[in-house]
């Protein structure tokens, strides 16, 4: 039988009862430290093990209730599926009972039932205008039509109507992900001897097995599962849901902080930029300026950060509008879009809001309304609409970081990539890369003017070097999406690779118009001088052709196989080379010779013979024994057929 995994929040004013309610609930005291014990007021966060019966497994977080400890209170909170709101019969409504209400409301904390405690010590027929008290405090919120059930915790009465009523409410609460990839945020670090390392919290997502590898975010330490209790009963696995206590190696328990995550998500990655989506608080008792010191509240972690807003100057109250604006925070946090957070202000202290992330990985926009507008579309994009805008900005993602980054499943973003492949939107670089087609079609696109505007400024260039332009495209677009642009180009062939160069189709390395006769004329005097002549630059100048020019026009008679450089950089034409090259083989037999051989058969000086011949070389057209060449037959086959 599958078992559904919750855990439960108790919040409420100070000395409402809370804790001595979690004991009658669950039989358990969470106040274990000796100073809650002395002072009778919760600290730090109690956990309880909740027996509901077969089919339930249910953890009760006992969060302090002073407003000294609103952070723990906010850690503690930010993993629950559920709240029992406690109010005390004798008090009523309290301003910690409203700062509560106000953070789960900001958190998205939906589900509840309201217990009033302390109910034996109000006579029964005030008991009607209690729960009319309470009904009007939180009249207009989710806690003002939920269930409200009077108990004395000390007594029992009213605890098995609590748990009849809980237990109705818990099959309308939507089960966390138990298939996305494993997330908990971790509200306790401490360490056992001869264990090491011990960390705890509410799995948010996924699921973690003994033995496996994850990572400690924000620093990515890599660490490995030694153990995991649930409600201290040693299991294989741990589910979203469930409070986890997991024993880890790799790392000292003095590494780890309340707020850091455990995560098996190698694409979730610490951001100090991150774009919000904020609802302020109706009533501030001070203004939110520009840029004001803040403290972020989000899953356990608690960082300071600088608040920027794009389309005003202040804050001053709470409005229906949700306000887009951006943290950039002290400290790296992990987060993921829709994860809820609290904004707090540190001094004087205050809540100012709560809301949800639009984006993990903000940048820095200018004010005004085209940011708004960008921050807009981001917020009420469809599934999409959010895909297209990522990949616009990223170019090119795998499918679990487009998830993380738009705030989907594996899942629902596949089957949204599944339909945007067949319209043609969406095109696979890599079984796990995308991309979109029309990202693809403009770096395509782009590449071609390049290569057009390479030729227009070099025309006696075969092209640029495949290398040269990735690297100059690199500013622009990633790697893997150049390299299938140069694919495709090539496929279609709109362009053409050359050896190791890139040109297009219709092009291939000639003169400028204006010069064309004359270095054409070169050429012919290069063919003619032969192997000795007054040397390349010496002819262009004869001709009136520009210096700077002439390595344009060296690349060309290259480029183009009209000649060959011999080793002091002396131009020799093709045919000539080539005439020398079939005079010397012939004269020799094709036996071994050597370099007088060669000078008698070539009519040249020994210091342009010996030129030659290391050129020879140098093609591997033949190779020295001692003081003799030998002939490499089968390369000459380029050449002239033996």
């Amino acid at each position: 039988m599958s078992t559904n995994n919750y855990t439960i929040g108790m919040a409420g004013h100070i000395d409402h009862g809370k804790t001595t309610l979690t004991k009658a609930l669950t039989n358990v005291d969470t106040d274990r430290l000796k100073e809650e014990k002395e002072r009778n007021i919760s600290i730090e966060l109690g956990y309880a093990p909740f027996n509901l019966g077969d089919g339930y497994q249910v953890s009760i977080i006992d969060v302090p209730g002073h407003e000294k400890f609103i952070r723990q209170m906010i850690a503690g909170v930010a993993g629950i599926d559920f709240v029992i709101l406690v109010v005390a019969a004798d008090e009523g409504v309290m301003p910690q009972t409203r700062e509560h209400t106000l953070i789960l409301n900001y958190l998205g904390v939906e589900n509840a039932v309201i217990a009033v405690t302390k109910s034996n010590k109000v006579e029964q027929e005030l008991l009607d205008l209690v729960e009319e008290d309470i009904r009007s405090e939180f009249s207009g919120t989710v806690f003002g039509e939920v269930p409200m059930f009077f108990v004395d915790s000390v007594s029992g009465q009213g605890i098995d109507a609590l748990k009849d009523g809980i237990l109705k409410r818990l099959p309308e609460v939507e089960q966390r992900n138990p298939i996305a990839k494993f997330r908990m945020p971790i509200d306790q670090a401490f360490s056992l001897k001869g264990k090491g390392a011990i960390v705890r919290g509410t799995v948010f997502e996924g699921k973690v097995n003994t033995g496996d590898e994850l990572f400690l975010l924000p620093g990515k330490a890599s660490v490995r599962v030694r153990q995991i209790q649930v409600h201290k009963e040693t299991v294989d696995v741990a589910l979203a849901g469930q409070r986890a206590a997991i024993n880890l190696g790799g790392v000292s328990s003095n590494e780890i902080s309340r707020g850091d995550t455990l995560t098996s998500n190698t694409s979730l990655s610490p951001s100090t930029t991150v774009d919000l989506v904020l609802h302020v608080h109706e009533q501030l008792d001070y203004k939110l300026k520009q840029r004001s010191r803040v403290k972020l509240h989000t899953g356990t972690s608690e960082v300071m950060g600088t608040i920027v807003y794009f389309d005003r100057n202040e804050l001053s109250e709470g409005s229906q509008e949700s306000i887009l604006c951006q943290l950039r925070l002290d400290e790296p946090i992990a987060v993921l879009r829709g994860d809820r957070f609290i904004i707090r202000r540190p001094s004087p202290v205050e809540t100012i809001g709560g809301g949800w992330v639009l984006d993990p990985f903000g940048a820095k926009y200018r004010f005004g309304s085209k940011t708004i507008d960008m921050l807009q579309q981001k917020m009420e994009g469809s599934l999409f609409e959010r895909i297209e805008d990522t990949l616009e900005s990223m170019k090119v993602a795998s499918i679990l970081k487009l998830s993380e980054t738009i705030g989907a499943t594996e899942e629902e973003t596949e089957e949204a990539l599944s339909e945007m492949k067949e319209s043609g939107d969406i095109v696979n670089l890599e079984p796990d890369k995308v991309a979109l087609q029309s990202e693809l079609e403009g770096a395509s696109e782009r590449l071609i003017g390049h290569l057009s505007s390479f030729h227009q400024k070099y025309p006696m260039r075969l092209g640029p070097g495949k290398a040269e332009v990735v690297q100059e495209f690199k500013v622009s677009y990633p790697t893997l999406l150049i390299e299938h642009a140069i694919t495709r180009c090539l496929n279609e062939k709109v362009i053409i690779k050359d050896g190791p160069s890139l040109r297009r189709a219709e092009h291939l390395p000639s003169f400028p118009k204006q010069w064309e006769k004359r270095m054409s004329n070169v050429v012919e005097q290069l063919r003619r001088s032969g192997i000795k002549h007054e040397g390349l630059a010496e002819m262009v100048r004869n001709q009136d052709i520009p210096d700077s020019l002439l390595p344009e026009f060296e690349k060309y008679l290259l480029e183009t196989n009209r000649a060959v450089t011999l080793e002091d950089g002396t131009f020799i034409h093709q045919e000539v080379f080539d005439h020398a090259l079939k005079n010397l083989y012939e004269g020799t037999g094709g036996d071994l010779f050597n370099v007088q051989d060669a000078k008698g058969i070539l009519d040249l000086s020994r210091k342009y013979c010996i030129l030659y011949l290391e050129k020879l070389d140098a093609l591997g057209l033949t190779t020295r024994i001692d003081d003799q060449r030998k002939w490499v037959k089968h390369k000459l086959e380029p050449y002239f057929r033996l």
